[in-house]
């Protein structure tokens, strides 16, 4: 019996609630396909910080690295002021644990709406993989003659031939692996950002000479964005950087149907990689049984198959999509017609 050590960041505001149904499926999807979950909770976030002034721990970081993965709620308190959570957590383990993947599917569920007119789950079904640990977000900058009339805020974007070609590796097996279209499309600014994208650009056209069966493609952010509401059935894998992959994924998750199903991954392939949904913590749903658990369910079947328990997350796939066809009036927290737990429930008895 394969047996996984998972660490569990439920973190704030309605993550909880979320994780709970997600464990519960991902408990059921353990005895079904008979594997086993070692889980450890930690209370990193927002209440902790209060309490304690502390984001992580010391040897919080090294502790993490001793388990496959990460299952987390949502991290953001209203109490704390923006940025010092995300910051402190959730980049603090993306680049401590060097998960240079974002790994975000934007896939239709048959049942769900799309805010786009006459499309359907046959017209929404693309990958994007979004470069994790470099870009604008490394931090790099800095300001000059702050809080007077002359200030300087500087922001750099740094990419760097390691971390753009690991990247683009994995995105060429990926696109390889899912066996669909075949083809992978470079989503850059070359046009502006003539330094960083050069980079990008040579390195897309160098390391897909090792995968002659992928067809290359390349756009611009700003016609990725237009071609993804107008034709989104044009795109298998999507391939960027960190800033436009933060951007476009977010569009993604709306012509999906929005956060309440936006699943996404952040990989390191030989290390300690996290798994969550990609909204936030919502607050003011706190404790009242109604926010949509399906995304966190949904990055529960990403943490699987990412483990190697393909047939389980392909089992729990097939559970949200048959609740979404069957069941749900709306991805909206209060008006999916059942409660936070009820939804759980109905993905389990699927399974």
């Amino acid at each position: 019996m394969n047996s996984f050590n998972i660490a569990v960041i439920p973190g704030d505001g309605t993550g909880p609630e979320m994780v709970n149904e997600g464990l519960k499926v991902l408990q059921g999807a353990a005895q079904k396909y008979n594997f086993k979950l070692n889980l450890k909770t930690f209370d990193y976030g927002g209440e902790r910080y209060l309490q304690t002034g502390e984001v992580l721990p010391e040897g919080a970081i090294e502790e993490l690295k001793q388990y496959e993965a990460i299952f987390l709620g949502a991290i953001g308190h209203p109490d704390v002021k923006p940025g010092i959570l995300e910051k402190g957590i959730l980049l603090n383990l993306r680049f401590e644990l060097d998960q240079y993947i974002n790994l975000r599917p934007v896939k239709l569920y048959p049942g769900i709406e799309t805010p786009l007119k006459d499309k359907g789950p046959e017209d929404i079904d693309f990958v994007v993989i979004r470069e994790n640990t470099e870009g604008l977000y490394t931090g790099s900058g800095g300001f000059l003659k702050k809080g007077t009339p002359d200030e300087v805020a500087i922001q750099e974007s740094i990419n760097t031939r390691k971390g753009v070609e690991r990247c683009l590796r994995y995105a060429f097996q990926y696109c390889r692996e899912r066996n669909k279209k075949k083809t992978l499309t470079l989503c850059g600014k070359t046009n502006v950002l003539t330094y960083a994208f050069d980079l990008w650009e040579r390195t897309f056209h160098e390391v897909g000479k090792d995968y002659p069966d992928i067809k290359r493609e390349y756009a611009h952010v700003d016609a990725i964005c237009m071609w993804m509401v107008k034709n989104p059935e044009q795109f298998d894998v999507i391939v960027t950087d960190n800033m436009f992959g933060d951007i476009i994924t977010d569009l993604g998750a709306m012509l999906q149907g929005g956060m309440g199903i936006a699943a996404g991954a952040n990989i390191n392939p030989e290390g300690t990689s996290m798994f969550e949904p990609i909204g936030g913590s919502a607050p003011k749903y706190t404790g009242k049984n109604m926010i949509n658990p399906l995304a966190s369910i949904c990055a529960g079947g990403m943490m699987l198959k990412h483990l190697g328990e393909k047939e389980a997350a392909n089992a729990i796939e097939k559970a949200v999509m048959t609740v979404c066809s069957k069941h749900i009036k709306s991805l909206s927290a209060g008006k999916m017609g059942y409660t936070t737990s009820e939804l759980g429930d109905l993905v389990l008895n699927y399974l």
